[in-house]
């Protein structure tokens, strides 16, 4: 979709206020027509990013390039005619309360452009048309929804038909499903005008669906700038908690590993002194059934009980995490044919309680365990294979 050379440039972008470094070198690109996500901690100098670009702070350092012109050689007139290429939806809105939705959205018609009154109410009513506020144009913001205030702002953003719009924060304040709708609703007018958009944003995952490239900025710097797919993807473990913040919460209140940490754990089991590994598995056949049709938190307590009782006879020194939402894997780094029993023994025991196995019974869930000792120098993801391989049905 992007043209070869990207709309805007950031180039190293350094800043500090009062000596605190806000920016240390921070560099991204922003393609043409399409949607820029950019994500990070509250606070880590997202909104400070886009205020360069739209030139309300300076950088102490580094270079930003607008359509192959840097910023440095521009004259106040050519900065003047970039900004009229842009827009922006505020994080909070930014409505005046004492005008109506039809005033707020002509706004910016009456300060940039030099246009007669029934010019200007054209365009505000075609864009009150194309966001559905025909109903409350005549109303003040306090009078109508928070939902619907967004749409009022967007509606502004794009009334002068902008090459580019900055999001802050566009959902900031709203619930989850009026969010989503607020994704959606950028979506579906990008789609339909082909716009440059900038988002800043902490809503993680949702921003994924609707962006084309998301920037990570962590400790003043881009630590990614990517795809969401690759992003989601990526091994390595400074993004996990961006793309899997949800299951680093599970993962500490189960005390079950992650599947990355998992892999990790039993690599560096494999590059120990010992001849062999022990490896275990319970395959939970059904679980993303039940997490898709009855509920994510039905599926937790579920695991999070079975976590509880694997703690209670790990040895010291072994681990326990998810492979997958069905697969369960126990690790020890040395071990032998006493160890492996006494890991099918337990699991066995555990899914042969009546109590579980009528559970099991009750959400079709089908348990299988499995397990073996593998010989040392075999990759983690053979490992578990060969462990699963052995499965037997238990429930």
């Amino acid at each position: 979709m992007s043209s070869a050379t990207p709309l805007i440039q950031l180039r190293n972008i350094s800043k500090a206020f009062s000596g605190r470094e806000i920016l240390r070198g921070a560099t991204l690109d922003i393609n043409r027509n399409e949607i820029t996500a950019i994500i990070g901690k509250s606070g880590g100098g997202k909104s400070v990013l886009v205020k360069h670009i739209i030139g309300l702070i300076t950088a102490d350092s580094g270079e930003i390039i607008f359509d192959g012109i840097p910023y440095s050689t521009m004259t106040r007139k050519d900065f003047s005619a970039i900004k009229s290429r842009c827009s922006y939806m505020f994080q909070n809105n930014a409505l005046f309360d004492s005008m109506t939705v039809f005033e707020n959205i002509a706004l910016p018609l009456r300060e940039k452009f030099q246009l007669s009154d029934k010019e200007i109410e054209e365009k505000v009513r075609a864009r009150i048309e194309q966001l559905e506020l025909g109903e409350v144009a005549g109303m003040y913001p306090k009078q109508i929804s928070g939902g619907m205030q967004k749409r009022v702002a967007l509606a502004r953003a794009l009334v002068t038909e902008p090459e580019i719009i900055f999001f802050d924060e566009p959902t900031t304040g709203l619930d989850p499903i009026r969010k989503k709708t607020v994704f959606s609703m950028i979506h579906r007018y990008h789609e339909a005008l082909n716009f440059t958009a900038v988002i800043i944003t902490h809503d993680i995952p949702d921003i994924f669906y609707i962006a084309h490239t998301v920037n990570i900025l962590d400790e003043g710097r881009i630590i990614y700038s990517g795809s969401p797919v690759s992003l989601e993807q990526s091994s390595d473990p400074g993004l996990y908690s961006y793309t899997h913040g949800h299951e680093m919460l599970l993962d500490e209140l189960t005390g079950l590993h992650n599947r990355l940490a998992l892999m990790r754990k039993i690599e560096a089991f494999g590059a120990q002194d010992s001849d062999q590994l022990v490896l275990a598995t319970v395959r939970l056949v059904g679980m993303r059934t039940i997490m898709d049709y009855k509920g994510e938190l039905l599926a937790h307590a579920f695991i999070s009980k079975l976590a509880k009782f694997v703690r209670s006879f790990l040895p010291q020194g072994a681990c326990a995490g998810m492979f997958s939402k069905e697969i369960l894997v126990l690790a020890a780094g040395s071990g032998d044919d006493s160890t492996l029993e006494m890991f099918l023994r337990q699991l066995a025991g555990y899914f042969q309680n009546l109590a579980i196995e009528t559970y099991c019974h009750k959400q079709r869930l089908q348990v299988e365990i499995g397990g073996a000792l593998i010989t040392k120098g075999a990759s983690a993801y053979s490992a578990i294979q060969e462990a699963l391989a052995t499965s037997k049905k238990y429930v």
